[in-house]
């Protein structure tokens, strides 16, 4: 495993992957139990569902949302909308210790205006992947995405600013967080597919929240 595609930045567990994006282990700390509460409330509101693709495939990895815009995929394209289309309301809102969080490590990496209006929910199980993509679906390409990694262990995949580029592998595990914007924010990156396992919290899956300022 290629854990060696950062530096450290400072003595506080910042590590550096690139010039604007930086690897924070165990970030979220003791907080885990009671972020997973606040997401099991989220997805009542809004259950996790299998999104088809424009070109008609079904993804691997189930989706919902929180916050005032939720991501979505289906025939007519990418996008964000502000009402769920599987239950006809708004997105559930932000829980507090999901906005703080995500603000806290935003201002760690040194992205201290954050504050993100759309929170992505992804759950992985055995099998499922995330293929090398940019998350170029927001207005500001700048801003940071915070990117949170709950329950089963995932390798990320770290590339430039092609699909083509080299690629480097970063194992994430529970607690972890990443942080990328700026000269970074159009790296592609993406997810290898998930091996079996269990975690005492979130059973046989990965949930991944990814913040982002949409609009």
């Amino acid at each position: 495993m290629q854990n060696d595609l950062f530096h450290p930045d400072d003595q506080d567990q910042v590590y550096r992957l690139s010039e604007d994006a930086v690897f924070l282990p165990g970030f979220i700390g003791a907080q885990d139990s009671e972020l997973l509460t606040a997401l099991e409330f989220v997805l009542l509101q809004s259950p996790l569902r299998y999104m088809q693709t424009p070109g008609g495939k079904s993804m691997s990895v189930a989706l919902s949302s929180c916050g005032a815009l939720g991501w979505m995929s289906d025939d007519k394209g990418y996008r964000y909308s502000y009402i769920d289309s599987v239950t006809g309301d708004p997105w559930p809102d932000m829980p507090e210790v999901l906005l703080q969080l995500a603000k806290s490590a935003a201002q760690r990496a040194g992205f201290k205006d954050f504050i993100p209006d759309a929170c992505l929910i992804n759950c992985y199980v055995a099998g499922s992947r995330m293929s090398l993509h940019q998350d170029n679906d927001e207005w500001d390409l700048t801003a940071p995405i915070v990117s949170i990694s709950l329950g089963l262990p995932a390798d990320f995949l770290w590339a430039g600013f092609t699909r083509s580029s080299s690629k480097q592998v970063l194992l994430l595990q529970h607690g972890d967080v990443l942080v990328w914007g700026g000269k970074d924010r159009l790296r592609f990156h993406g997810i290898k597919p998930l091996k079996e396992g269990w975690h005492p919290l979130t059973g046989d899956c990965r949930i991944n929240l990814t913040f982002r300022k949409a609009r």
